[in-house]
């Protein structure tokens, strides 16, 4: 009769503790790390986002250059970034950014790959693409229909911003 006590004291004595660690155990794997009162960051994703904000800082003279190749006209003269990068679901790094302080007309954006060390795709607002074309590539008529298709004063700035009116 003691032994059947003994055994029955000593299983819920495990049962306590087995039931204790759990919610201990538990208890530290809900507890989240807290930067700056209630923001939750995980240390390693805000290492990946300073990583990518390091290299889209480093690689912002190469998408200069590849806006300027593309700029045949020399319609560019000056190149701003917004502040902000975006990294896609894809991993790749996004910077963006506008030519000749309008950013409405005259929107880019860049893809990054990390450390390609290459700018990997360029997107342009249809106004800044506009001003890259090379009617050398084109009928006249092509061009004729394009200008026709602008109003007086969009023509005359279109034409002015390509370098051919001053």
């Amino acid at each position: 009769m003691i032994t059947i006590k003994k055994m029955l004291f000593a299983g819920v004595i495990v049962i306590i503790l087995i039931a204790g660690a759990l919610y201990f155990n538990f208890d530290k794997a809900t507890t989240k790390d807290t930067t700056g009162g209630n923001k939750n960051m995980n240390s390693e994703e805000k290492s990946d986002r300073e990583k990518a904000k390091e290299y889209a800082e480093k690689m912002k003279p190469k998408v200069e250059e590849t806006l300027r190749k593309e700029d045949i006209h020399h319609f560019i003269k000056t190149i701003t970034f917004e502040k902000d990068i975006e990294i896609n679901p894809m991993g790749r790094i996004i910077i963006d950014g506008y030519v000749n302080g309008d950013p409405e007309k005259f929107h880019f954006s860049a893809d990054l790959i990390y450390n390609s060390n290459k700018v990997d795709g360029m997107s342009f607002s249809k106004d800044l693409g506009d001003r890259f074309e090379n009617w050398d590539d084109f009928d006249k008529e092509v061009k004729e229909d394009f200008l026709n298709s602008l109003s007086k004063e969009e023509r005359e700035q279109y034409l002015k911003d390509i370098g051919e009116i001053k």
